[in-house]
């Protein structure tokens, strides 16, 4: 199987398993901070036993710089994670996860300004008409409830999105490094920024609970980070940013199936466009009909340097 060809299956299988993960943190009904925490530790034994098991703790396996970039990429992870956890209980688990799915436009500029990758007319449209359907999520907002706290949950899933870029980004400076190790790293971060602000002196009593955040810590942060950690490394920065859009679309599922949460109309308007956008991109559509090229990353430089050679 080919490189590409995997990394785009790993990111799928990793863009599910996101996409369920507020059904089990709305279920708890704890703080974010303390959903985070428990999340960084029991993924972090996980990640542990793993790297172990593959002989990655070997003395000389990372370097300083590498470490410092993981370091700096876990403490985007946890505010990315603290920030859309928050943001369900002000709004919903469709409209946090449809809204925090902005980060494709920053992670697309993120890799057009910082590591070279092509932006082509095309992908700049289809972007457009993402960004207009989020515009229709946040404004089409559902009857009822207080329009100030809703626009509290837009807003903390954007942070959310804001820092997932960042954490993605920094992930493309190690490609060198097995995903498993980056996880480990990001992870303990994670747990060591979060344990104060965790609630520790009053732990869950609930033996459902405690399954509950091992699962979050377990299946939606070891297995999945594993997975979206390794596509990143294998498959373009577009690609990655179009296959995010699966979380979304299996968000809204779990949120109507277990939670009862119906998208307006315009919500839902909004939802086509983000999901056909990263279809149309997905596919090489062309949403206008003049020939693409490459419009940001300097590349018309490079092509006007290769003539006069």
């Amino acid at each position: 199987m080919k490189a590409k060809t995997r990394g785009a299956a790993q990111m799928i299988l990793a863009m599910m398993i996101s996409g369920t993960v507020g059904w089990p943190v709305l279920v708890l009904g704890q703080p974010p901070a303390t959903v985070v925490f428990w999340r960084c530790a029991f993924g972090s034994m996980a990640m542990l036993a793993t790297c172990a098991a593959l002989g990655q703790l070997k003395q000389g396996a990372i370097n300083r710089r590498q470490l410092a970039f993981a370091i700096l990429g876990g403490i985007a992870l946890v505010l990315n994670w603290t920030l859309l956890f928050a943001a369900y209980a002000h709004a919903s688990i469709a409209v946090a996860t449809v809204t925090y799915h902005v980060q494709p436009f920053m992670l697309v500029a993120l890799g057009a300004l910082l590591f070279g990758e092509k932006l082509t007319i095309n992908q700049l449209g289809w972007l457009v008409l993402a960004f207009a359907g989020m515009v229709l999520m946040v404004t089409g907002r559902q009857s009822g409830g207080d329009s100030g706290d809703y626009l509290l949950g837009v807003a903390l899933a954007l942070g959310a999105a804001l820092m997932y870029a960042i954490a993605a980004a920094i992930v493309k400076q190690l490609a060198a490094l097995p995903p498993q190790l980056i996880v480990l790293i990001q992870l303990t971060v994670g747990a060591l920024a979060m344990a104060p602000f965790a609630g520790l002196a009053h732990l869950p009593a609930e033996p459902t609970d405690w399954l509950l955040l091992a699962t979050i810590g377990l299946v939606h942060t070891g297995v999945m980070s594993t997975l979206l950690y390794g596509a990143i490394q294998k498959i373009p920065t577009s690609l990655v940013g179009t296959l995010s859009f699966i979380y979304p679309a299996v968000a809204i599922v779990v949120d109507w199936a277990v939670f009862g949460h119906r998208l307006s109309l315009l919500q839902l308007l909004g939802t086509l466009a983000i999901l056909g956008a990263a279809a149309g991109m997905m596919f090489n559509k062309r949403p206008f009909t003049h020939r693409p090229g490459p419009l940001i990353n300097g590349s018309r430089t490079r092509h006007r340097d290769a003539e006069n050679k």
